[in-house]
């Protein structure tokens, strides 16, 4: 299981006073917080908590290390929960959540899925349905991603999760029947007509009419 390091630093002082001047001053407040052990306030440099995200692995697992009471003091943990601006999009606060290596955890996995459908080289559209589904396990059995074969999905046919080959020891939290991709006949596509030219295409049907009326 690889890990990033990030380096923290312990905070005192609470409240939005403190958390406006620390971002100012380039960091973001941050907790740690876990089932077995005290929460912590912290400070994180928000340029290199910036630079390790930058992986996109939603699951990374992070060792933290920072000094309490004059120790050097590291904890596994992964990233619970993200807040950012929601105009700017940059960070302002987040929670480390403490990594247990004996005790399943629930993660989002993302899936790649392999190969083209035989119903999209037969004229079908390719529909994904889910990019990503819930497991529970160990951390140190969790996938980087489960890979999906979708090369013999027909038109009309779907991709379910109990279709997926799942790593053993990883437990599956979405439902069994649920779709992961679809391949779907391709809808033709209907031309209108607009009024106007409705209309214009009618008008010599009208004066061959009257003109057959008049000769009558």
């Amino acid at each position: 299981m690889e890990t990033a390091e990030l380096k923290v630093q312990i905070r005192q002082e609470a409240g939005k006073g403190p958390a406006r001047r620390l971002r100012s001053a380039g960091s973001i407040p941050a907790i740690f917080y876990g089932q077995k052990t005290q929460a912590l306030m912290l400070a994180v440099k928000t340029a290199e908590l910036t630079k390790l995200l930058r992986g996109g692995d939603e699951n990374v697992f992070i060792r933290l290390s920072f000094d309490e009471a004059g120790q050097s003091r590291e904890k596994l943990v992964m990233i619970k929960e993200m807040q950012t601006n929601p105009t700017t999009g940059r960070l302002r606060h987040v929670d480390f959540y403490e990594i247990s290596m004996d005790h399943a955890f629930t993660f989002d996995v993302p899936l790649h899925f392999s190969g083209i459908p035989v119903g999209v080289e037969n004229g079908g559209d390719l529909q994904h349905l889910k990019r990503e589904i819930k497991v529970s396990c160990l951390p140190a059995l969790l996938p980087d991603a489960i890979t999906v074969d979708i090369r013999n999905v027909e038109i009309g046919d779907a991709l379910k999760i109990a279709d997926l080959a799942i790593p053993e020891g990883v437990t599956v939290l979405d439902h069994a029947d649920v779709a992961v991709v679809a391949v779907s006949a391709k809808k033709e596509a209907k031309v209108v007509v607009p009024e106007e030219e409705e209309e214009a295409a009618k008008e010599p049907e009208r004066i061959g009419g009257e003109k057959k009326a008049k000769e009558e």
